[in-house]
Protein backbone atom coordinates (compact mmCIF):
# COMPACT_ATOMS: atom_id res chain seq x y z
CA UNK A 1 0.00 0.00 0.00
CA UNK A 2 1.25 3.39 -0.73
CA UNK A 3 -0.97 5.11 1.91
CA UNK A 4 -2.94 8.36 2.16
CA UNK A 5 -0.08 10.47 3.55
CA UNK A 6 -0.99 13.61 2.49
CA UNK A 7 -3.67 15.42 -0.25
CA UNK A 8 -2.04 14.55 -3.22
CA UNK A 9 1.16 13.34 -1.83
CA UNK A 10 3.36 11.51 -4.12
CA UNK A 11 5.84 9.87 -1.58
CA UNK A 12 5.55 6.43 -2.34
CA UNK A 13 6.91 3.18 -4.18
CA UNK A 14 8.83 5.13 -7.25
CA UNK A 15 8.67 8.75 -6.24
CA UNK A 16 12.60 9.83 -6.11
CA UNK A 17 11.95 13.17 -4.18
CA UNK A 18 8.97 12.45 -1.15
CA UNK A 19 6.56 15.71 -2.13
CA UNK A 20 3.41 17.23 -2.66
CA UNK A 21 3.71 18.36 -6.18
CA UNK A 22 3.37 21.88 -7.41
CA UNK A 23 1.06 20.49 -9.62
CA UNK A 24 -0.62 17.45 -8.67
CA UNK A 25 1.32 14.48 -10.19
CA UNK A 26 1.68 10.82 -9.23
CA UNK A 27 4.14 8.02 -10.72
CA UNK A 28 3.12 4.74 -10.51
CA UNK A 29 4.05 2.22 -7.28
CA UNK A 30 6.62 -0.27 -9.00
CA UNK A 31 8.62 -1.38 -6.00
CA UNK A 32 4.87 -2.56 -4.11
CA UNK A 33 4.18 -4.26 -7.87
CA UNK A 34 6.62 -7.12 -7.88
CA UNK A 35 5.31 -8.66 -4.36
CA UNK A 36 1.68 -7.67 -5.20
CA UNK A 37 2.20 -10.23 -8.10
CA UNK A 38 4.28 -13.37 -5.83
CA UNK A 39 1.60 -12.98 -3.03
CA UNK A 40 -1.47 -14.74 -4.14
CA UNK A 41 -5.01 -12.94 -2.90
CA UNK A 42 -3.54 -9.11 -2.53
CA UNK A 43 -4.05 -6.12 -3.67
CA UNK A 44 -2.09 -3.19 -4.25
CA UNK A 45 -3.83 0.19 -3.05
CA UNK A 46 -2.21 3.63 -4.04
CA UNK A 47 -4.65 5.97 -2.53
CA UNK A 48 -3.51 9.29 -3.32
CA UNK A 49 -3.90 9.01 -7.24
CA UNK A 50 -7.05 6.98 -6.48
CA UNK A 51 -8.49 9.54 -3.74
CA UNK A 52 -9.06 6.64 -1.60
CA UNK A 53 -9.02 8.38 2.34
CA UNK A 54 -7.95 7.39 5.89
CA UNK A 55 -11.66 6.07 6.37
CA UNK A 56 -11.87 3.82 3.00
CA UNK A 57 -8.61 2.82 3.45
CA UNK A 58 -8.92 1.20 7.33
CA UNK A 59 -12.43 -0.13 5.96
CA UNK A 60 -9.98 -1.84 3.02
CA UNK A 61 -7.39 -3.42 5.51
CA UNK A 62 -10.03 -5.03 7.52
CA UNK A 63 -10.10 -7.93 4.87
CA UNK A 64 -6.65 -8.38 4.79
CA UNK A 65 -3.95 -10.27 7.46
CA UNK A 66 -0.87 -8.89 6.35
CA UNK A 67 0.10 -5.00 4.86
CA UNK A 68 3.00 -3.90 3.09
CA UNK A 69 2.97 -0.26 3.88
CA UNK A 70 5.88 2.22 2.12
CA UNK A 71 6.57 4.98 3.68
CA UNK A 72 9.00 7.83 3.42
CA UNK A 73 10.70 10.03 5.88
CA UNK A 74 8.06 12.92 4.77
CA UNK A 75 5.06 10.73 5.36
CA UNK A 76 6.04 8.12 8.41
CA UNK A 77 4.49 10.46 11.30
CA UNK A 78 1.34 10.28 9.37
CA UNK A 79 1.55 6.33 8.84
CA UNK A 80 2.19 5.76 11.94
CA UNK A 81 -0.88 7.43 13.18
CA UNK A 82 -3.10 5.23 10.02
CA UNK A 83 -1.54 1.97 11.03
CA UNK A 84 -2.65 2.75 14.98
CA UNK A 85 -6.08 2.86 13.60
CA UNK A 86 -5.90 0.03 11.06
CA UNK A 87 -5.01 -2.20 13.97
CA UNK A 88 -7.72 -0.88 16.29
CA UNK A 89 -10.24 -1.82 13.58
CA UNK A 90 -8.20 -5.26 12.69
CA UNK A 91 -5.78 -6.34 15.40
CA UNK A 92 -4.30 -9.30 14.05
CA UNK A 93 -2.97 -7.39 11.17
CA UNK A 94 0.67 -7.97 10.85
CA UNK A 95 2.48 -5.08 9.29
CA UNK A 96 5.78 -4.32 7.52
CA UNK A 97 7.00 -1.06 6.57
CA UNK A 98 9.25 -0.60 3.23
CA UNK A 99 11.29 1.88 1.50
CA UNK A 100 14.32 3.92 2.14
CA UNK A 101 13.42 5.43 5.38
CA UNK A 102 13.16 1.81 6.89
CA UNK A 103 16.48 0.88 5.13
CA UNK A 104 18.27 3.65 7.06
CA UNK A 105 16.57 4.06 10.09
CA UNK A 106 15.15 0.15 10.75
CA UNK A 107 15.25 0.85 14.36
CA UNK A 108 13.78 4.07 14.59
CA UNK A 109 11.11 3.39 12.09
CA UNK A 110 10.37 0.52 14.36
CA UNK A 111 10.62 2.09 17.17
CA UNK A 112 7.95 4.76 15.88
CA UNK A 113 5.37 2.47 16.81
CA UNK A 114 4.60 -1.18 18.39
CA UNK A 115 2.32 -1.67 15.51
CA UNK A 116 5.14 -2.12 13.01
CA UNK A 117 6.12 -6.28 12.95
CA UNK A 118 9.11 -5.64 10.92
CA UNK A 119 10.97 -3.44 8.31
CA UNK A 120 13.10 -4.11 5.33
CA UNK A 121 15.99 -3.34 4.44
CA UNK A 122 17.27 -2.92 0.53
CA UNK A 123 15.10 -4.47 -2.19
CA UNK A 124 11.88 -6.25 -0.09
CA UNK A 125 10.66 -7.99 -3.43
CA UNK A 126 11.25 -11.60 -1.68
CA UNK A 127 11.25 -10.75 1.80
CA UNK A 128 7.62 -9.80 2.40
CA UNK A 129 6.50 -12.49 -0.13
CA UNK A 130 8.78 -14.78 1.93
CA UNK A 131 6.58 -13.64 5.09
CA UNK A 132 3.27 -13.66 3.67
CA UNK A 133 3.95 -17.78 2.29
CA UNK A 134 4.64 -18.30 5.98
CA UNK A 135 8.43 -18.34 6.30
CA UNK A 136 9.34 -17.17 10.38
CA UNK A 137 11.25 -13.52 10.21
CA UNK A 138 14.38 -15.66 12.21
CA UNK A 139 14.58 -17.41 8.72
CA UNK A 140 14.11 -13.64 6.28
CA UNK A 141 17.32 -12.12 5.21
CA UNK A 142 17.19 -8.28 4.84
CA UNK A 143 14.10 -7.46 7.74
CA UNK A 144 14.46 -5.73 11.25
CA UNK A 145 12.47 -6.43 13.96
CA UNK A 146 11.66 -7.32 17.95
CA UNK A 147 12.49 -9.74 19.60
CA UNK A 148 12.33 -10.68 23.52
CA UNK A 149 12.19 -7.13 23.86
CA UNK A 150 15.46 -5.92 21.71
CA UNK A 151 15.50 -5.22 17.71
CA UNK A 152 17.33 -7.89 15.76
CA UNK A 153 18.46 -6.63 12.02
CA UNK A 154 18.88 -10.36 10.10
CA UNK A 155 21.98 -10.63 7.38
CA UNK A 156 21.74 -8.64 4.41
CA UNK A 157 19.29 -9.70 1.22
CA UNK A 158 21.51 -10.21 -1.95
CA UNK A 159 20.38 -7.98 -4.97
CA UNK A 160 18.85 -9.57 -7.68
CA UNK A 161 20.55 -9.57 -10.87
CA UNK A 162 19.33 -10.27 -14.45
CA UNK A 163 18.02 -13.69 -13.73
CA UNK A 164 16.22 -13.17 -10.88
CA UNK A 165 14.87 -9.79 -11.87
CA UNK A 166 13.41 -11.63 -15.71
CA UNK A 167 11.63 -13.52 -12.75
CA UNK A 168 9.76 -11.13 -11.00
CA UNK A 169 6.03 -10.53 -11.82
CA UNK A 170 4.82 -7.71 -14.86
CA UNK A 171 4.35 -4.68 -12.88
CA UNK A 172 2.12 -4.34 -15.74
CA UNK A 173 -0.17 -7.14 -14.75
CA UNK A 174 -0.70 -5.54 -11.57
CA UNK A 175 -1.74 -2.59 -12.96
CA UNK A 176 -4.39 -4.12 -14.82
CA UNK A 177 -5.73 -5.80 -11.79
CA UNK A 178 -5.62 -3.08 -9.51
CA UNK A 179 -4.85 0.09 -11.00
CA UNK A 180 -6.70 2.59 -13.12
CA UNK A 181 -3.92 4.06 -15.12
CA UNK A 182 -6.35 7.77 -15.81
CA UNK A 183 -4.98 8.14 -12.60
CA UNK A 184 -1.66 8.73 -13.11
CA UNK A 185 -0.67 11.77 -13.87
CA UNK A 186 3.28 13.65 -14.81
CA UNK A 187 2.71 17.25 -16.65
CA UNK A 188 5.59 16.36 -19.00
CA UNK A 189 4.13 12.70 -20.06
CA UNK A 190 1.49 12.39 -22.34
CA UNK A 191 -1.90 10.77 -20.58
CA UNK A 192 -2.23 8.32 -19.39
CA UNK A 193 0.83 6.84 -19.34
CA UNK A 194 2.44 3.60 -18.07
CA UNK A 195 5.62 3.54 -16.20
CA UNK A 196 8.41 0.60 -15.15
CA UNK A 197 12.02 -0.01 -14.86
CA UNK A 198 14.33 -2.42 -16.96
CA UNK A 199 17.01 -1.91 -14.60
CA UNK A 200 17.59 -1.23 -11.14
CA UNK A 201 20.00 0.51 -9.48
CA UNK A 202 23.11 3.41 -10.53
CA UNK A 203 26.38 3.72 -10.65
CA UNK A 204 26.70 7.22 -10.67
CA UNK A 205 27.43 8.72 -7.52
CA UNK A 206 25.60 11.90 -6.74
CA UNK A 207 25.67 12.87 -3.38
CA UNK A 208 21.54 14.09 -3.51
CA UNK A 209 20.12 11.22 -5.07
CA UNK A 210 18.75 8.83 -2.44
CA UNK A 211 17.56 5.88 -4.46
CA UNK A 212 20.86 4.22 -5.33
CA UNK A 213 22.47 5.16 -1.65
CA UNK A 214 19.64 3.08 -0.44
CA UNK A 215 17.58 0.62 -1.93
CA UNK A 216 18.66 0.11 -5.44
CA UNK A 217 22.30 0.69 -4.96
CA UNK A 218 24.97 1.68 -7.18
CA UNK A 219 25.29 -1.85 -8.49
CA UNK A 220 23.84 -1.65 -12.09
CA UNK A 221 21.98 -4.58 -12.89
CA UNK A 222 19.65 -5.41 -15.79
CA UNK A 223 16.94 -7.38 -17.14
CA UNK A 224 17.04 -9.03 -20.22
CA UNK A 225 16.02 -6.92 -23.26
CA UNK A 226 13.90 -9.55 -24.57
CA UNK A 227 12.21 -9.90 -21.16
CA UNK A 228 11.59 -6.07 -21.44
CA UNK A 229 10.05 -6.24 -24.64
CA UNK A 230 7.50 -8.81 -23.71
CA UNK A 231 6.30 -6.42 -21.04
CA UNK A 232 6.40 -3.69 -23.64
CA UNK A 233 4.13 -5.73 -26.05
CA UNK A 234 2.01 -7.04 -23.04
CA UNK A 235 1.90 -2.77 -22.13
CA UNK A 236 0.76 -2.36 -25.33
CA UNK A 237 -2.14 -4.68 -25.47
CA UNK A 238 -3.69 -4.42 -22.13
CA UNK A 239 -3.95 -0.58 -22.36
CA UNK A 240 -4.79 0.67 -25.69
CA UNK A 241 -5.75 3.55 -24.67
CA UNK A 242 -1.99 4.66 -23.00
CA UNK A 243 -0.27 7.26 -24.81
CA UNK A 244 3.60 6.40 -23.84
CA UNK A 245 5.07 4.05 -21.87
CA UNK A 246 7.51 5.58 -19.66
CA UNK A 247 10.61 3.29 -18.25
CA UNK A 248 11.41 5.01 -15.06
CA UNK A 249 15.08 3.67 -14.32
CA UNK A 250 17.90 5.55 -12.44
CA UNK A 251 19.46 6.00 -15.54
CA UNK A 252 17.94 4.38 -18.49
CA UNK A 253 21.15 5.10 -20.89
CA UNK A 254 23.89 4.12 -19.25
CA UNK A 255 25.02 1.79 -21.44
CA UNK A 256 25.13 2.22 -25.37
CA UNK A 257 25.15 -1.44 -26.42
CA UNK A 258 22.23 -2.09 -24.06
CA UNK A 259 20.36 0.93 -25.53
CA UNK A 260 20.83 0.34 -29.11
CA UNK A 261 19.64 -3.50 -28.78
CA UNK A 262 16.54 -2.09 -27.23
CA UNK A 263 15.99 0.08 -29.74
CA UNK A 264 16.46 -2.30 -32.37
CA UNK A 265 13.29 -4.45 -30.65
CA UNK A 266 11.25 -1.40 -29.74
CA UNK A 267 11.43 -0.26 -33.24
CA UNK A 268 9.13 -3.01 -34.82
CA UNK A 269 6.42 -2.38 -31.72
CA UNK A 270 5.77 1.33 -32.86
CA UNK A 271 5.13 2.93 -29.94
CA UNK A 272 5.83 6.64 -28.00
CA UNK A 273 8.19 6.23 -25.12
CA UNK A 274 10.18 8.67 -22.78
CA UNK A 275 12.75 8.10 -20.25
CA UNK A 276 15.63 9.28 -17.79
CA UNK A 277 18.60 10.01 -19.18
CA UNK A 278 22.30 11.26 -18.55
CA UNK A 279 23.90 13.72 -20.56
CA UNK A 280 26.71 11.05 -22.04
CA UNK A 281 24.88 9.36 -24.63
CA UNK A 282 26.33 10.52 -28.06
CA UNK A 283 24.70 11.08 -31.33
CA UNK A 284 24.53 7.70 -32.62
CA UNK A 285 22.72 6.41 -29.28
CA UNK A 286 20.26 9.51 -29.22
CA UNK A 287 19.33 8.53 -32.91
CA UNK A 288 18.91 5.69 -32.51
CA UNK A 289 16.75 5.94 -29.22
CA UNK A 290 14.41 8.66 -31.72
CA UNK A 291 14.32 5.92 -34.47
CA UNK A 292 13.21 3.55 -31.56
CA UNK A 293 10.17 5.57 -30.81
CA UNK A 294 11.35 8.17 -27.86
CA UNK A 295 9.88 11.71 -27.46
CA UNK A 296 10.99 12.80 -24.27
CA UNK A 297 13.92 12.35 -21.95
CA UNK A 298 14.08 13.43 -17.92
CA UNK A 299 17.43 14.96 -17.08
CA UNK A 300 18.72 15.78 -14.35
CA UNK A 301 21.14 19.28 -15.42
CA UNK A 302 21.06 20.32 -11.81
CA UNK A 303 23.24 23.16 -12.20
CA UNK A 304 24.92 25.71 -14.38
CA UNK A 305 27.87 26.17 -12.05
CA UNK A 306 30.76 23.72 -12.85
CA UNK A 307 32.33 23.92 -9.28
CA UNK A 308 28.73 22.82 -8.15
CA UNK A 309 28.70 19.83 -10.40
CA UNK A 310 31.97 18.55 -9.18
CA UNK A 311 30.56 19.18 -5.42
CA UNK A 312 27.97 17.01 -5.91
CA UNK A 313 29.85 14.31 -8.03
CA UNK A 314 27.45 14.74 -10.86
CA UNK A 315 30.28 12.98 -13.31
CA UNK A 316 28.67 15.44 -15.96
CA UNK A 317 29.49 18.90 -17.27
CA UNK A 318 27.74 22.17 -18.66
CA UNK A 319 29.54 21.14 -22.31
CA UNK A 320 28.27 17.90 -22.15
CA UNK A 321 24.66 19.21 -21.39
CA UNK A 322 25.12 21.88 -24.33
CA UNK A 323 26.09 18.72 -26.56
CA UNK A 324 23.61 16.35 -25.63
CA UNK A 325 20.89 18.94 -25.96
CA UNK A 326 22.03 19.84 -29.51
CA UNK A 327 21.84 16.18 -30.25
CA UNK A 328 18.05 15.97 -28.96
CA UNK A 329 17.37 18.94 -31.01
CA UNK A 330 18.98 17.29 -34.24
CA UNK A 331 16.95 14.37 -33.68
CA UNK A 332 13.35 15.78 -32.35
CA UNK A 333 13.91 14.45 -28.86
CA UNK A 334 12.18 16.61 -26.75
CA UNK A 335 13.84 17.28 -23.08
CA UNK A 336 12.59 18.04 -19.33
CA UNK A 337 15.01 19.56 -17.57
CA UNK A 338 15.60 19.10 -13.42
CA UNK A 339 17.32 21.88 -11.67
CA UNK A 340 18.14 22.41 -7.50
CA UNK A 341 19.33 24.90 -5.65
CA UNK A 342 20.46 24.93 -2.55
CA UNK A 343 23.17 22.26 -3.27
CA UNK A 344 26.52 22.57 -1.75
CA UNK A 345 28.39 25.73 -3.36
CA UNK A 346 25.23 27.53 -4.14
CA UNK A 347 25.43 31.43 -4.27
CA UNK A 348 22.88 33.98 -5.14
CA UNK A 349 25.09 34.04 -8.29
CA UNK A 350 25.14 30.71 -8.95
CA UNK A 351 21.52 30.46 -8.47
CA UNK A 352 21.37 33.15 -11.46
CA UNK A 353 23.77 31.35 -13.38
CA UNK A 354 21.84 27.92 -13.57
CA UNK A 355 18.80 30.10 -14.66
CA UNK A 356 20.75 31.61 -17.48
CA UNK A 357 22.13 28.19 -18.26
CA UNK A 358 18.25 26.79 -17.77
CA UNK A 359 17.44 29.28 -20.20
CA UNK A 360 20.19 29.00 -22.76
CA UNK A 361 19.64 25.39 -22.79
CA UNK A 362 15.38 25.63 -22.89
CA UNK A 363 13.97 22.34 -22.35
CA UNK A 364 10.89 21.69 -23.31
CA UNK A 365 9.45 22.10 -19.38
CA UNK A 366 11.78 22.19 -16.71
CA UNK A 367 11.50 21.22 -12.31
CA UNK A 368 12.87 23.47 -9.98
CA UNK A 369 13.42 21.49 -6.42
CA UNK A 370 14.93 22.77 -3.01
CA UNK A 371 18.38 21.09 -2.24
CA UNK A 372 16.70 18.06 0.16
CA UNK A 373 19.12 16.15 1.84
CA UNK A 374 17.27 13.39 2.56
CA UNK A 375 18.56 10.14 5.25
CA UNK A 376 20.84 7.86 4.23
CA UNK A 377 22.75 10.02 1.35
CA UNK A 378 25.91 11.75 1.49
CA UNK A 379 24.51 14.87 0.99
CA UNK A 380 22.89 14.58 4.20
CA UNK A 381 25.67 13.64 6.18
CA UNK A 382 27.74 16.82 4.74
CA UNK A 383 25.16 18.85 5.50
CA UNK A 384 24.81 17.76 8.83
CA UNK A 385 28.41 17.47 10.03
CA UNK A 386 28.80 21.34 8.79
CA UNK A 387 25.75 22.55 10.40
CA UNK A 388 23.98 23.53 7.43
CA UNK A 389 20.76 20.86 7.74
CA UNK A 390 17.49 22.41 9.60
CA UNK A 391 15.57 19.39 9.58
CA UNK A 392 12.51 20.92 11.61
CA UNK A 393 11.80 22.46 7.84
CA UNK A 394 11.49 19.34 6.00
CA UNK A 395 8.45 20.10 4.24
CA UNK A 396 5.47 22.04 5.49
CA UNK A 397 1.89 20.42 6.94
CA UNK A 398 0.66 19.78 3.40
CA UNK A 399 3.50 17.72 2.15
CA UNK A 400 5.21 20.66 0.33
CA UNK A 401 9.05 21.34 0.18
CA UNK A 402 10.27 23.74 2.22
CA UNK A 403 14.03 24.45 2.71
CA UNK A 404 15.61 22.52 5.69
CA UNK A 405 19.45 23.34 4.35
CA UNK A 406 20.43 26.72 4.77
CA UNK A 407 23.93 28.39 4.71
CA UNK A 408 25.49 31.49 6.52
CA UNK A 409 25.41 33.32 3.23
CA UNK A 410 22.46 32.08 1.69
CA UNK A 411 19.38 31.93 3.81
CA UNK A 412 16.22 29.92 3.04
CA UNK A 413 14.05 32.69 2.13
CA UNK A 414 16.37 33.70 -0.37
CA UNK A 415 16.67 29.96 -1.99
CA UNK A 416 13.15 30.30 -1.87
CA UNK A 417 13.54 33.07 -3.79
CA UNK A 418 15.68 31.50 -6.33
CA UNK A 419 12.86 28.90 -7.14
CA UNK A 420 10.30 31.30 -7.91
CA UNK A 421 12.41 33.64 -9.97
CA UNK A 422 13.63 30.77 -11.78
CA UNK A 423 10.52 29.71 -13.00
CA UNK A 424 9.31 33.26 -13.32
CA UNK A 425 11.99 33.86 -15.65
CA UNK A 426 12.09 30.76 -17.52
CA UNK A 427 8.27 30.13 -18.48
CA UNK A 428 7.11 33.62 -18.58
CA UNK A 429 9.27 34.30 -21.46
CA UNK A 430 7.09 34.96 -24.77
CA UNK A 431 8.30 31.93 -26.85
CA UNK A 432 7.58 29.78 -23.97
CA UNK A 433 3.97 30.55 -23.09
CA UNK A 434 3.96 30.12 -27.14
CA UNK A 435 5.30 26.63 -26.88
CA UNK A 436 2.96 25.63 -24.36
CA UNK A 437 -0.41 26.93 -25.35
CA UNK A 438 -0.11 25.80 -29.01
CA UNK A 439 -0.19 22.35 -28.59
CA UNK A 440 -3.11 22.78 -26.29
CA UNK A 441 -5.07 24.33 -29.19
CA UNK A 442 -5.65 21.81 -30.98
CA UNK A 443 -6.27 19.23 -28.31
CA UNK A 444 -9.16 20.12 -26.04
CA UNK A 445 -8.04 16.60 -23.24
CA UNK A 446 -4.11 18.96 -23.19
CA UNK A 447 -6.41 22.43 -23.14
CA UNK A 448 -8.84 20.82 -19.81
CA UNK A 449 -5.12 19.37 -18.37
CA UNK A 450 -3.23 22.64 -19.05
CA UNK A 451 -5.68 24.66 -17.64
CA UNK A 452 -5.77 22.70 -14.46
CA UNK A 453 -1.56 22.57 -14.16
CA UNK A 454 -1.39 26.06 -14.46
CA UNK A 455 -3.69 26.87 -12.01
CA UNK A 456 -2.17 24.65 -9.26
CA UNK A 457 0.94 25.84 -10.81
CA UNK A 458 -0.03 29.79 -9.67
CA UNK A 459 -1.57 28.78 -6.48
CA UNK A 460 1.67 27.47 -5.39
CA UNK A 461 3.85 30.31 -6.53
CA UNK A 462 1.52 32.81 -4.91
CA UNK A 463 2.20 30.74 -0.91
CA UNK A 464 5.71 30.62 -1.96
CA UNK A 465 6.11 34.42 -2.73
CA UNK A 466 3.75 34.79 0.67
CA UNK A 467 6.16 32.65 2.30
CA UNK A 468 9.17 34.68 1.13
CA UNK A 469 7.72 38.27 1.88
CA UNK A 470 7.43 36.53 5.62
CA UNK A 471 11.12 35.35 5.66
CA UNK A 472 9.94 31.57 6.50
CA UNK A 473 8.47 32.98 10.02
CA UNK A 474 5.78 30.44 10.18
CA UNK A 475 7.67 27.56 9.23
CA UNK A 476 10.04 27.50 11.95
CA UNK A 477 8.34 24.17 13.42
CA UNK A 478 8.24 20.46 12.72
CA UNK A 479 6.17 20.78 9.59
CA UNK A 480 5.24 17.25 9.22
CA UNK A 481 1.57 17.32 10.63
CA UNK A 482 -1.02 15.74 10.03
CA UNK A 483 -4.30 14.80 11.39
CA UNK A 484 -4.50 12.31 14.70
CA UNK A 485 -7.95 11.17 13.30
CA UNK A 486 -9.11 9.77 9.98
CA UNK A 487 -12.14 12.57 9.64
CA UNK A 488 -9.36 14.62 9.15
CA UNK A 489 -8.02 13.58 6.10
CA UNK A 490 -8.14 16.34 3.28
CA UNK A 491 -9.86 13.01 1.02
CA UNK A 492 -13.17 13.36 2.46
Amino acid sequence: MNPPSFENFDGGASSRWPATREIESYWYPVWLTYPAGMIPGSRLLDASPHKINWQETIQICKDYEFLILFTSTVGLESDVKLIRKIKEANPGMKIAFVGPHGHIKPDETLNASEDIDFVTRGEFDHSVAEYAHGKPLSEILGVSYRKDGKIVHNAERPQLHTEELDALPFATDIYKRDLEIERYNVPFLLHPYVSFYTTRGCPALCTFCMWPQTISGHAWRTRSTENVAREVKQALGYFPQMKEIFFDDDTFNIRKDRVMDLCAKFKPLKFQWSSTARVHSDYETVKAMADGGARLFIVGFESGDAQILKNIKKGATVEMARTFMKNCRKVGIRVHGDFIIGLPGETKETIQKTIDFAKELDCETIQVSLAHAMPGTELHDTMAQQGFLKVEALADSGGHQLPHIEYPHLSKVEMMGGVNRFYDEYYFRPKVVWRIVKEALWDSHERKRLYAEATEFLKLRAERLKWARKGGEDYKKPMISVPESPSASGND
